[in-house]
């Protein structure tokens, strides 16, 4: 994770025998270690080719304290896949206790480790140790990522075992604690992917075809990452997307015990389930292989075909080619233009995915510069375009047809000044415009239904802030907001959840996150694939930069877009093969295909936005 991060310096310690013809590096714990006294710091270890796999060492024979807590320490950055060689490090009591899947502690710089006491026990001499560092993320039971913050404080003690003489740990916090490029380096993030069900108010897809939705876990890189990845998509959707998400695999289906998964030749993975799969129908069948195909993607070896079987039966056959028959993945609709205000605040556009630079007013009113305008968005199907006037106090709703007529205003602010006023629209995938009105005297989130009628106020349980721009997911249960207080700009996303209320439908914004809490100031936003956004903002105190981020606050492996100046809007697609889109107030309107640099669109132009 994290191409833009520097891996940390680990001091030298003379335990690390490489065996480069094997791929294999050893973690001894003997040579160097003091007897006894302090440890040194354990920082993360440097970035290393990620073929090579990294293994632990046994504790040595009359090892000193000293020697046992870092052997401890460093077999926790090892490769090994059910830490075994971690657990001889603890007494025969504590190794059945520990859990280290419960959770990860990632710290900056890898845990600190001083001395806390020495004495004497049941078991004979004792010895603790304090773990200590500055929290950067946990990972929870279900391997979901949260960014973290504060100082990090454990004990570990251990005692000289009386049968055998030496030293083991018999009392450590649950889990596993690890530096962060240690992190970097051991684990990888991977989108699994479920439905989108919300009692179908924001059903992406069509009635027969599901809208799939990602679902982003971090899985240990070398330790069998595909068949890590489907036992948790087994398992089902992590917490926070579990209440707008379903998975089509019947509950409690399970891989067969002891199975390693590996695709043939041809790229077809046979994935063998236990019984409670048995019995689907071929269509639920098709939802579950999609969900597989989806969810491998991106991983290595490739998975192009996928096999599903119970005992010795096969319930159904799935081709990547065939999966997006079943469910979409991202908008159902792929975007044909880029739209823009030109410099008469009318709406253009051009092909979304040519290199052209001469733009076209949109067919219908807001094309036409009657009513200027200073925001707009585009419905995914590209029928229908929303305008914000140019003084930002009223909405408009047209049709992107020839002849087509504006109307009134949808939807009117009363805030006293431009800036508390409406902010740029958003479509969702079933056709709801959202808005936010920030007038400070009744700041509202507001819904549209299909773009028109009487405006569905959003209930925000939790926000803290003024609205100051917003965009759906094109799933249709995911919002990013950009929320401002006190002259700070955060980028938080929640769940969309709708619930019927007699005959009327309700809908509120859940379990609001920071996807950059170390960004002070937001600036410009946009979704930019199925759980990553693209973010232009800077830190306390530093400069303008734009990056990559994924929605549960890491940072995706890859490299940030290109450095630009000035940048006060910006829109990308989920489709990656489509350019990145900025407004600069030193450029104008720029666009970065892939593999190449900033181009220059037109001079004078304004609010970039792909349909959504």
């Amino acid at each position: 994770m994290g191409a833009d991060r520097a891996g940390g310096t680990r001091r030298a310690s003379g335990r690390a025998v490489a065996y480069v013809a094997c791929g294999v590096v050893l973690l001894a714990g003997c040579a160097s270690m003091p007897d006894r006294g302090d440890l040194r710091d354990v920082e993360s270890t440097p970035r290393q080719d990620t073929q090579v796999r990294v293994f632990a060492m046994p504790p040595r024979e009359d090892a000193e304290p000293a020697e046992i807590m870092q052997g401890f320490l460093e077999a926790l950055t090892s490769d090994d896949p059910h830490y075994e060689t971690a657990k001889q490090y603890l007494s025969e009591n504590a190794a059945k206790k520990w859990l280290p899947e419960l959770s990860t502690t990632v710290l900056a710089n890898g845990p600190d480790t001083a001395t806390d006491l020495t004495g004497s026990g049941e078991e004979g001499e004792d010895y603790s140790f304090t773990l200590t560092g500055t929290k950067v993320a946990l990972l929870d039971v279900q391997q979901s990522y949260a960014p973290a913050d504060g100082q990090y404080s454990r004990q570990v003690h251990l005692v000289r075992e009386r049968k055998s003489g030496q030293w083991r740990i018999d009392g450590l916090p649950q889990g596993v604690v690890i530096g962060e490029s240690d992190f970097q380096r051991n684990y990888m993030s991977v989108n699994k992917y479920y439905f989108a069900s919300n009692a179908g108010d924001t059903e992406a897809g069509t009635a027969s075809q599901p809208a799939a939705v990602a679902d982003p876990v971090y899985v240990r890189r070398r330790v069998d990452p595909m068949t890590q990845v489907v036992h948790s998509l087994l398992n089902g959707p992590t917490s926070w997307l579990g209440p707008v998400a379903r998975s089509s695999f019947p509950t409690g289906t399970a891989l067969r015990k002891g199975v390693r998964l590996t695709p043939d030749e041809q790229n077809r993975l046979t994935v063998p389930l236990n019984g409670k799969a048995a019995r689907v129908g071929t269509a639920k069948c098709d939802e579950m292989a999609a969900q597989l195909l989806f969810t491998l993607q991106s991983l290595t070896p490739a998975v192009d075909e996928v096999e599903l079987r119970a005992g010795d039966r096969e319930l159904c056959d799935l081709r990547e080619d065939q999966a997006p028959a079943v469910a979409a993945v991202g908008s159902a609709h792929q975007a044909e233009n880029l739209y823009f205000l030109d410099d008469k605040h009318r709406l253009v556009r051009i092909p979304a995915d040519s290199r052209t630079t001469s733009a076209e007013p949109v067919p219908g009113a807001l094309g036409e510069g009657a009513t200027p305008l200073r925001s707009a968005a585009v419905s995914r199907d590209e029928h229908t375009a929303a305008g914000v006037g140019l003084d930002g106090k009223a909405l408009y709703v047209g049709s992107l047809a020839s002849g087509g007529s504006l109307g009134d205003a949808v939807l009117l602010s009363a805030g006293k000044t431009e800036a508390d006023r409406l902010t740029a629209p958003s479509w969702d995938a079933r056709g709801d415009l959202w808005v936010a009105d920030r007038d400070p005297a009744n700041p509202r989130l507001l819904l549209l239904r299909d773009g028109k009628g009487e405006p569905l106020q959003v209930s925000t349980p939790g926000l803290d802030g003024r609205i100051k721009s917003l965009r759906v997911a094109a799933d249709g249960v995911r919002v990013a907001l950009v929320v401002e207080k006190d002259d700070e700009q955060s980028l938080l996303v929640g769940r969309i959840e709708w619930e019927r209320v007699g005959e009327q439908s309700a809908v509120s914004i859940r379990e609001l996150r920071s996807a950059t809490p170390e960004l002070t100031e937001v600036a410009a936003m946009s979704w930019a694939g199925d759980s990553r956004l693209v973010v232009v903002g800077r830190e306390k105190d530093g400069v303008q930069q734009m990056r990559y981020v994924q929605i549960d606050g890491s940072t995706p492996e890859g490299p940030a877009p290109d450095a630009l100046t000035g940048v006060q809007e910006i829109a990308a697609s989920e489709d990656d093969r489509l350019p990145l889109v900025a407004h600069s107030s030193e450029d104008g309107i720029v666009r970065l295909p892939s593999g190449t640099q900033w181009q220059k669109v037109v001079k004078e132009g304004a609010a970039p936005v792909y349909p959504g």
